[in-house]
């Protein structure tokens, strides 16, 4: 026996209260296949780096704007944005860790420049850019690098960088061979 499409809704919408639920499996929520296809290429990309690029750019490729843009302005719809904004934020720098783990650092240079100016306090993302123009025989500007971000976040928000950004500022100073690998 066939359903038709208003018994195929009814098992699928629900009201609850003033509004509507959607009773889906988690397979078939966009966001939530964003958020475990993120989880385990994390997992992977230190023993698989091309498979984790793989699924970081097929997940980084799903999106079509602004996270939950026509959801409404509610808390916890801006909070759920807020949350996948960074998830992809996230999967970002981690497919660029993935992409210069395999020597793609000339490639991702002009990318961490524009997500670095759009994001200026994001340690993580100086990390990788001292790295990456380390790597493309930039000593100079990666040290310009850190030392741009360390003015920053002390005269926004009053810190020192943290031990991540310190550590790669002084592997760049002194030329050292954990630089020459994957970032880490």
């Amino acid at each position: 026996m066939q359903h038709s499409g208003k018994e195929e809704l009814r098992n699928v919408i629900r009201t609850s209260g003033s509004g509507y639920m959607l009773m889906l499996p988690p397979e078939n929520v966009d966001a939530l296949r964003f958020i475990v296809d993120v989880e385990l290429a994390s997992r992977m990309k230190a023993r698989d780096p091309e498979k984790a690029i793989v699924l970081l750019t097929d997940a980084l490729g799903s999106w079509r704007g602004p996270a939950l843009l026509d959801t409404g302005h509610g808390i916890i719809c801006r909070t759920a944005a807020a949350r996948l904004e960074e998830t992809r934020l996230m999967a970002r720098e981690l497919l660029i860790e993935a992409r210069l783990a395999l020597g793609g650092h000339y490639e991702v240079v002009s990318e961490l420049e524009q997500l670095l100016s759009r994001h200026p306090l994001r340690e993580r993302l100086c990390e990788q850019l001292m790295v990456a123009l380390y790597r493309c025989g930039r000593q100079a500007e990666a040290i310009g690098t850190f030392h741009r971000v360390r003015q920053r976040l002390s005269a926004e928000l009053g810190l020192e960088p943290g031990p991540g950004l310190q550590k790669t500022m002084a592997e760049i100073l002194r030329h050292g061979p954990s630089l020459l690998h994957q970032v880490g």
